[in-house]
């Protein structure tokens, strides 16, 4: 069979031989919308990460038997045409969880904990001349006793949650799905959950219930000690009214692993804030620890032999 990979750059060094086995692999770093065509005539396979497969693209071609999408997500795919089509589209699941728990937590402790600004004090030699072993220019909190909301229980969301409650915290949660309500811990409206969390941290996919879910009426329920992190997909939290929420004191501060647009454009309202300290932003790596990676090819390995053997794994469609 003829695979073809089509932003194998997103996956950084990972071992991809293992999907020799199937057939022959044709791999592209990086694939343009335009060279999308071309690029796939005569495979039977795909495996696409963030390269947009809709229905044009599509019906350019008779050979398209499977579509492996190298994440959870499959937003990217026209799910209409792949089934029209006959073709099966499969995803994954389960293979980032670690690693996005613990960049959730890494963007909590660097904002609350005033890591930047620490570290630049060190940095610049200012405690070379403190009259004092310590230094309390900014002082923090610990985590026990926090309220935390989380929007989102998935696996994700339920690993934070219990990480969460044991640094102390008090956990709810807001079901953005409105059905996973059978959890440990306290689900609330949205409304609540804004009002009397401390620290927000979003796990939620982006769909039409959770696109700008968090806009200017949202922000401004929050309290102005609450940090609000998104680690799960750009366009949930509506980025030019967090910019101005930051700036006026709104929300103590946001820490954000994801984008509407990746990579944004240099006028991105974020990257204009008065107060940058108050704002982390990481390229969307949260999910991309070695060891999410290499489960994710293995994943998709997976998802492949399945198929092959007609059997259902991973079956969006």
């Amino acid at each position: 069979m003829k695979i073809v990979i089509l932003d194998a750059a997103t996956l950084g060094d990972v071992n991809l031989s293992g999907l020799e086995k199937f057939g022959t692999v044709e791999t592209f770093a990086t694939t343009q919308p335009e060279e999308v065509p071309n690029r796939i005539q005569g495979a039977e396979i795909i495996i696409t990460n963030k390269v947009v497969i809709n229905r044009p693209i599509l019906e350019t071609t008779n050979t398209l038997k499977l579509i492996c999408v190298a994440a959870t997500g499959y937003n990217i795919i026209d799910l209409q045409c792949a089934a029209e089509r006959g073709i099966t589209v499969t995803n994954a699941v389960g293979y980032s969880t670690n690693s996005v728990v613990a960049h959730t937590f890494s963007m909590l402790f660097y904002l609350s904990h005033h890591s930047r600004y620490f570290d630049d004090y060190t940095r610049s030699r200012q405690w070379c001349k403190s009259p004092t072993f310590n230094h309390l220019g900014e002082s923090f909190s610990e985590l026990a006793g926090k309220q935390w909301g989380i929007i989102g229980m998935g696996t994700i969301g339920r690993k934070v949650a219990d990480i969460a409650q044991a640094f102390g915290c008090q956990v709810s949660y807001f079901s953005t799905s409105g059905q996973n309500r059978e959890q440990p811990f306290e689900c609330v409206s949205l409304e609540q959950l804004l009002q009397q969390s401390q620290i927000i941290s979003i796990h939620a996919p982006l769909n039409e219930k959770t696109a700008n879910l968090i806009d200017k009426p949202q922000l401004q329920q929050m309290s102005s000690e609450a940090i609000l992190l998104n680690v799960s997909r750009g366009g949930i939290v509506n980025e030019t009214a967090l910019a101005s929420a930051l700036d006026d004191g709104e929300i103590s501060a946001a820490g954000l692993d994801v984008l509407a647009k990746e990579p944004p454009d240099a006028t991105h309202p974020l990257f204009h804030i008065q107060n940058q300290n108050r704002l982390f932003i990481t390229p969307h790596i949260a999910w991309i620890s070695r060891e999410s990676r290499a489960r994710l090819i293995t994943e998709v390995e997976k998802n492949i032999a399945a198929f092959l053997k007609g059997e259902s794994r991973n079956r969006v469609i």
